[in-house]
This record gives structure tokens, sequence and C-alpha cells, in this order.
């Protein structure tokens, strides 16, 4: 018997919509796009589908990572804000909350990533083989009774997994990351800290630029 979907009664938070694309706010622990076991076919892309008829993926989102993100209804939309990303005339911020008071008011991470094939989904730092990523990050607040610092990162680069990565080079890992912090930092709270606050790019068909600013909940 074929599986049938049914997108859960919970509403797609749109923060844009028109015929060419939709830009929502994606929530934390929800894929942006369906896995192949049955039960991880409730994604970001298959709500957005149901509710619309149609949507194509431009670039995702973790599945912990709240936040920002844009999806296409056609084909010549997706072509452009892909070519976007692509060229990195895209721009996107993201908040975090990592481990510690951090010492600097703002830096850049510049460690090459690749996967860490027999740990995947892991991402590690290998100088030789990996693909350049490179992180620029600012302190928005400290907070010292909690010994936690508040950043604003800027990817440049695009890997999967780069600003947990990059954060934890720092030596301060992203407070809830089930998959880089040591057991202390994860139970410091029930949710990754990360989120994609604002996402800014060119509309694809008036060439007016566009910025958004998703609400953080944490």
């Amino acid at each position: 018997m074929s599986f049938v979907y049914t997108p859960p009664a919970d509403p797609l938070e749109v923060l844009y919509r028109d015929e060419n694309l939709i830009v929502l706010n994606k929530p934390a622990g929800l894929l942006s796009v369906p896995g192949r076991a049955q039960d991880h076919k409730d994604s970001l892309q298959s709500r957005v589908e149901a509710a619309y008829g149609g949507a194509l993926v431009v670039h995702r989102l973790d599945m912990d990572t709240s936040g920002a993100i844009v999806m296409a209804f056609d084909k010549e939309t997706h072509r452009h804000l892909s070519k976007q990303f692509e060229i990195k005339t895209v721009t996107k911020e993201y908040v975090c909350l990592v481990d510690g008071l951090v010492a600097d008011e703002e830096g850049q991470v510049d460690l090459p990533l690749r996967c860490d094939w027999p740990n995947r989904p892991l991402q590690m730092v290998d100088t030789e083989l990996g693909k350049k990523a490179l992180t620029r990050w600012r302190v928005l607040t400290r907070r010292e009774e909690e010994a936690v610092t508040r950043l604003a990162l800027t990817p440049v680069t695009g890997r999967s997994h780069q600003l947990r990565v990059h954060c934890l080079s720092l030596g301060h890992p992203i407070l809830g990351d089930r998959f880089y912090a040591p057991q202390s930092v994860i139970s410091k709270s029930a949710r990754l800290c990360l989120h994609a606050e604002m996402l800014s790019f060119d509309h694809p068909m008036t060439g007016k630029r566009l910025s958004f600013m998703a609400p953080c909940e944490f």
C-alpha cells in the first residue's frame, strides 16, 4: 500500500509570498526536505507543497536549525535564486548562543571542512582535503551569570554544519548541539540555539532587493 502524506495542522509561518517564491520561518526540529523513510516524510517542503501545490528547494537549513528559508514556485525563479547563492550575492545572518564567554568582540573562522565519513552526517576540519569554509562572527551580548555568549554569525560559504563546527573550533560550542557539544552543553537547552535571523536576495523577476527578518525564539 502506498504512503499518503498528510501534513500536520500546524500553520506555516510565512514571512513573504508571491506567485514566484515563498519565504518562511522554519521551526527547529523540522526537516527542510523529506527523507527516504516514511517517518521522515514530514518536512517544510512537504508542508508548502500541500498548502500551495508545489515548492522547489533552493537551499536548506539543518533539521535542528530554525529560521528564514526561501523556496521557489517555478523553475525560472529556482534557477535565478540558485545562481544568487552560487555567486554569493545572497546575504544570510544567524544568531546563536554558545557556551562560555567569548573574549574578543569579533573575528572570523577560516577552516576547510569535509564529511567525517565513518560518523556521517558529522563534518570535520581538514586542511588538506576539506572544502573552503569561512564564517564571520561578532559578539551581540554576554550573559556572565550563565556563562553564555550570543553571537551573530555571517557564513560566507555554505558548507554542511559549518556554523556548528566553526563555533566548536572557537572553543565555544552551540548550546543544545547534539552532534558536536559535550553533554554538559547539550543539556543547557532543549533545542539547538542556532537561528537564521536574516535573509536578503534580489527578486528574480523584479530585481528588487528583498530582506527578511525571522523572529527568534531564544
